[in-house]
C-alpha cells in the first residue's frame, strides 16, 4: 500500500482585509462592542491589530444605543472569533432597518 495522500489545497480567505490595511476601519463584535481603529495587521484566523483604536460606548440604560462617547484604547489585538463585521469607515453609513416595523413620529 503506497502513502502518497496529498495535502488538501489551501483554502483562501474570503476577506480581502489586505486593501485596508493603515486605513481607518470599523469592527463590530460578536458581543456588541463597536471599535474604530487604523488596521495595522491581520492573520489567516482574522485576529486584527488596530492602532489608534477608540470603542464607541452604549448608553447604560439601552445597551442597543451607540452613546457619541467613546474612549481611547491605543493598540489592540482582536480575537479573529470575536469578529462580526469589519468595514472601511470612508464610506460607511447607516440605514434604517427595513425589516423593522416603521414606527410614525
Amino acid at each position: 500500500m503506497s502513502q502518497n495522500k496529498r495535502a488538501p489545497p489551501k483554502k483562501e480567505s474570503i476577506l480581502e482585509l489586505q486593501k485596508l490595511m493603515d486605513t481607518t476601519v470599523r469592527i463590530k463584535c460578536v458581543g456588541g462592542r463597536e471599535l474604530k481603529g487604523i488596521l495595522r495587521g491581520y492573520d489567516e484566523l482574522v485576529n486584527l491589530v488596530l492602532d489608534d483604536c477608540d470603542e464607541f460606548l452604549r448608553d447604560p440604560e439601552d445597551m442597543e444605543n451607540i452613546t457619541d462617547k467613546s474612549r481611547k484604547l491605543g493598540l489592540v489585538v482582536i480575537r479573529g472569533t470575536q469578529v462580526a463585521l469589519v468595514s472601511p469607515e470612508e464610506g460607511m453609513e447607516e440605514i434604517a432597518n427595513p425589516f423593522l416595523p416603521q414606527t410614525e413620529e
